[in-house]
């Protein structure tokens, strides 16, 4: 354990060293001397014992390096603020900082930025600082006292401090996804914590006995177990949906013992819900790890010989719908790429995010991008995704980025391999046939010539000056129009449950009746029925689009 301090003249930095977990302490060295008075001190350690101090002289921040037991000169962070108002570092892998203070247009900010040891920079290197969180000038907010740290996943604390009308000192807590680098910067947005302190809260995690945060005052603990109940043997009725931007479950559990309305229980909004989907096969009941879902409501019923409880949620989408923009958000032309700003507002919500397939727009092109107050993190995604051909379809915690491609293969043939239950195929005129989109200097036009033979042009003109290539018009034009007869097709079948099947695939249909012969169709949705009822059912209905 190290004890850093300042000493009493307010410029040595000094350390006691503690090797049997602070119940002793070594005499004081002497780390580092800064400049001027100290205003502010963090610390970290790796396992070799090599360890790193950083301190606040007035708007300036230093850091000075242990190796083999022996303090180096003191190194500059190259970053530029008006003022310091706290600082956090962690080792892992790099040496990892939150810097809280204002900027030189008096906004105040908490930035994470990192002090490299060879893994995401070369050692002895600083990156660039990423905004975490923002206050403009005049909002009488700052943010102090950050503190970080890694146990299941990268978690920060820090305080909101508000000098207006009914002036508050507030911790609030976020954390990052668990596959997420620190030099990501993706959070999920901070939750306030019911708790006045100006200096916010220290962390820990001990895989025995869980979280901890502490402040002088007071110790908080949960635990890091996970609690499940399993409501498998009580589902009268199941019914997901799954499409795009949206997915709902509706669950219906025999109640009539008043097994579900004792208190405690998991059973709650807010809690995750998941549908494994399965078989009864020769080695017994198998199930996947299918949909997830949270819950938005639970309904109980009584009476009438009735005892029920009712359950509604939604996928992951109604995480992004229920965001809302707290403040503005902007990015320039030429800095940002969409895919990276996908990532961003999928970790605002807990969300991993990850590309199975992709385009070469979503990497390449970077726009002027914004997020109003009050916006949903939803539409702020769909409009994202309008700009390119790419798609998401969700799978657990993770948002899936997919490039529906023409030539994409087949994962299932229904009619040959599969049953078809029911089915019924239909086609309707193209929305748009012909695309006028209009660049920053250049200009793109396509046609779907058939479409317009038999229905005259139906004209789409986008105009969008983050478009700054011939290539990047030319693609947007061929995306409208794809996308305009992907959804000329209106197909829909019932077929026995596939529980690998997932929004998005390529199918082949065969049906005599028709006249299809492995006829390839991509699913645009998906819905599920379970039911114990009189109409007993284990189904699945499916949207049909063109590939």
């Amino acid at each position: 354990m190290l004890l850093f301090y300042i000493d009493s003249g307010g410029t040595l930095v000094r350390l006691r060293e503690s090797t049997d977990n602070g119940v002793t302490l070594g005499g004081a060295v002497t780390a580092a001397t800064a400049s001027g008075a100290v205003t502010w001190l963090a610390g970290a350690v790796k396992s070799s014992g090599d360890a790193l101090v950083a301190w606040s002289v007035g708007a300036a921040v230093s850091v000075a390096r242990r190796a083999s037991g022996v303090w180096g000169a003191p190194s500059a962070w190259p970053g530029t603020a008006a003022s310091i108002t706290g600082l956090a570092c962690l080792y892992r892998l790099d040496w990892n900082f939150v810097i809280a203070g204002t900027d030189s247009l008096a906004q105040a900010f908490a930035w994470s930025t990192l002090f490299g040891d060879g893994y995401s920079k070369p050692a002895g290197t600083w990156a660039t600082q990423n905004e975490i969180t923002r206050a403009s000038s005049g909002s009488s907010v700052t943010f102090r006292a950050p503190f970080v740290m890694y146990g299941d996943v990268y978690r920060l604390t820090f305080v909101e401090k508000y000098t207006g009308a009914a002036a508050y000192a507030r911790p609030y807590h976020a954390y990052a996804p668990a596959s997420a680098d620190f030099a990501f910067n993706l959070w999920r947005e901070a939750i306030p914590f019911n708790l006045t302190s100006d200096f916010g809260q220290a962390m820990c995690v001990d895989a025995t006995s869980g979280f901890w945060l502490s402040t002088p005052s007071g110790v908080w603990q949960a635990s890091l177990a996970t609690t499940t109940l399993d409501v498998t043997a009580d589902v009268l009725e199941c019914r997901t949906t799954d499409g795009p931007f949206a997915g709902t479950c509706r669950i219906l559990l025999r109640n009539d013992d008043g097994r579900y309305s004792v208190a405690p229980s998991p059973l709650r909004i807010g809690a995750e819900l998941r549908v494994g989907l399965g078989y009864s096969t020769a080695s017994g009941p198998l199930a996947s790890d299918g949909p997830w879902f949270w819950i938005e409501g639970i309904e109980y019923r009584t009476g009438l010989g009735e005892g029920s409880v009712v359950i509604t949620a939604r996928n992951a989408w109604g995480l992004l719908d229920a965001w809302r923009a707290r403040r503005s958000y902007a990015w320039a032309a030429g800095t940002t790429s969409i895919y990276t700003i996908l990532a961003g507002l999928f970790a605002r919500v807990g969300l991993e995010f990850a590309a199975i397939s992709s385009s070469a727009d979503i990497a390449s092109l970077k726009p002027a991008f914004a997020i109003n107050p009050g916006e949903s993190a939803l539409a702020a995604v769909r409009r994202l995704l309008s700009l390119v051909p790419d798609v998401i379809y969700l799978e657990g915690q993770f948002a899936n980025l997919v490039n529906p491609l023409a030539t994409d293969a087949a994962v299932a043939g229904y009619g040959a391999t599969y049953p078809l239950l029911a089915s019924r195929y239909g086609s309707r005129a193209a929305q748009e046939n012909r695309a006028q989109v209009f660049g920053a200097t250049t200009f793109s036009e396509a046609f779907d010539w058939p479409s317009v033979d038999l229905a005259y042009d139906r004209v789409v003109a986008v105009s969008d000056r983050n478009l700054t290539t011939q290539a990047q018009t030319d693609a947007r034009a061929a995306t409208l129009l794809r996308e305009a007869l992907m959804q000329s097709r209106a197909d829909e079948v019932t077929v026995p449950v596939n529980c690998g099947l997932q929004l998005y695939d390529v199918i082949s249909v065969t049906d005599a009746g028709a006249g299809l012969v492995a006829a390839k169709r991509r699913v645009r949705g998906i819905e599920m029925r379970y039911s114990t009822g009189e109409r007993a059912a284990y189904e699945q209905r499916l949207t049909l689009e063109e590939v």
